[in-house]
């Protein structure tokens, strides 16, 4: 097989997260965003050590799983779901597939205890984050998400099914004023214009709603007239507050280099297992509020009686795991590296009348020799790129006989487990939780515990 050829196969699995291995007559390739059982055309695109990789062109046959047929219309051109077209059912036996064959390949003899959906699977987000650009070159301004397998044609989502109404009306009140304006969007390549992106959180328990306009330094506008176009909308929600956030960073990211309110405050709130929590615009919140009350029944779960014990919680984000450890506990210290995240655990913990939770600011790799109390236990919710080695050696030192491991990313997982197991720890369970309905990702809850030397 030649790069830029074309070839027809079927898929006959996938591989987390979205990589499908596909058989035709010349040998398997990989191509990624299809579903098991679909029979696809594909171009070769890339060649490394006798191994091909495709692109998708077109779908010739369905795959037997795609029985569903009312999906959302930018289902198939939007990058942000795979699975849509697949029964829920389905979706989690694939997720379940592919997390159990990552776990297989790095350890033996643990108890699997398969996969828990999400109590809801439409409207689940609590939080987006949309692009500023064009749906073609020098097309009109959109804004939203970006196309399947493009880096640069953005797709406005109005009506996207993982997002309840009052964003579609930010959304479409935000990209219509703006066209309105004539203001241009950021480019990638040249670094030049003004409109990034919209930040949009709505908590699921209490609907309070908070807007950030994310945008560069290079154009001086009035926001004033776009503020009173988003107080005057009728919301399911409630509008807590209007912000504007600074961004000169070449990085293809929301970086927060200063942010203003407009209107209001620059927060919501959100109820999760019996606990309220403050979240800012830029602290990490799991986007699925009922999926995380699920993850976090587990989390607590695994980590089984803690009395008169010290739990560490690293990676602790707004504190959400140390908050519901915290009742049970001697003490929870919780390490995050987003200094706004800490600020917020630590109010939340006010909030909840918990005085057993202490909140550092910092990387774990950096301060976690300097905490003073030692722990029993420790919980670890990374992000996606799991922990970096140094680390895992710092946390394995401690000697703890249980550690808990909550990941969104079961390939980071895999590869730290591997590490964890050769230096003396032993994995005992496994649970998934799905977390983002239609779409591949999947949480991974697993407990480990050390060997007896």
């Amino acid at each position: 097989m030649k790069k830029g050829e074309i070839y027809e196969g079927k898929v006959t699995e996938v591989n987390f997260p979205n990589k499908g291995k596909v058989e035709c007559e010349n040998g398997t390739v990989t191509v990624k965003n299809v579903i098991p059982g679909q029979n696809i055309r594909f171009m070769i695109n890339k060649k490394r050590s006798g191994k091909y990789e495709g692109r998708l062109l077109e779908v010739l046959e369905k795959s037997p799983l795609e029985s569903v047929t009312d999906v959302c219309p930018h289902f198939g051109v939007c990058g942000g779901c795979a699975y849509q077209s697949v029964s829920y059912e389905n979706q989690l036996a694939i997720k379940e597939g592919q997390v159990k064959k990552l776990i297989d390949n790095v350890c033996s003899d643990y108890e699997f205890l398969g996969i828990t959906g999400s109590p809801v699977t439409t409207a689940y987000r609590n939080k987006m984050e949309f692009t500023f650009g064009d749906e073609f070159k020098d097309g009109p301004l959109s804004l939203g998400l970006h196309k399947k397998n493009s880096f640069y044609d953005i797709l406005t989502v109005t009506g996207c099914r993982n997002i309840d109404e009052d964003y579609s009306k930010i959304l479409k009140i935000t990209v219509d004023y703006f066209n309105e304006k004539k203001l241009p969007f950021y480019h990638k390549m040249t670094h030049e214009g003004y409109l990034r992106n919209l930040l949009v959180r709505k908590a699921y328990k209490t609907g309070e709603i908070i807007i950030d306009i994310i945008t560069s330094t290079q154009i001086d506008f009035d926001l004033s007239e776009y503020v009173e176009l988003l107080k005057k909308a009728d919301y399911k929600g409630t509008l807590n507050g209007i912000l504007h956030t600074v961004n000169d960073s070449l990085a293809d990211a929301v970086i927060n280099e200063g942010t203003k309110v407009l209107y209001g405050k620059d927060y919501i709130y959100e109820e999760l297992l019996g606990l309220k929590f403050k979240i800012t615009p830029f602290s990490f919140f799991q986007t699925n509020s009922l999926g995380a009350e699920v993850l976090y029944t587990k989390t607590r779960e695994f980590v089984g009686e803690i009395d008169n014990q010290v739990v560490f919680d690293l990676y602790s984000g707004t504190g959400t795991i140390a908050q519901i450890l915290a009742p049970v506990a001697k003490k929870v210290v919780g390490v995050e590296i987003i200094e706004e995240a800490v600020v917020a655990a630590r109010e939340n913990a006010r909030l909840n009348g918990l005085d057993n939770c202490e909140f550092i600011a910092g990387d774990v790799l950096k301060v976690i020799d300097d905490i003073k109390d030692k722990p029993d236990m420790i919980v670890l919710d990374p992000p996606r790129d799991g922990i970096h080695p140094k680390a895992i050696d710092k946390i394995i030192d401690f000697g703890v006989n249980k550690i808990v491991y909550v990941s969104c990313k079961p390939t980071s997982l895999a590869r730290d487990i591997e590490i964890f197991e050769a230096r003396g720890y032993k994995v005992k369970k496994v649970c998934c939780v799905d977390m983002f309905p239609g779409t591949g990702h999947v949480e991974t809850v697993v407990l480990m515990s050390r060997k007896e030397k």
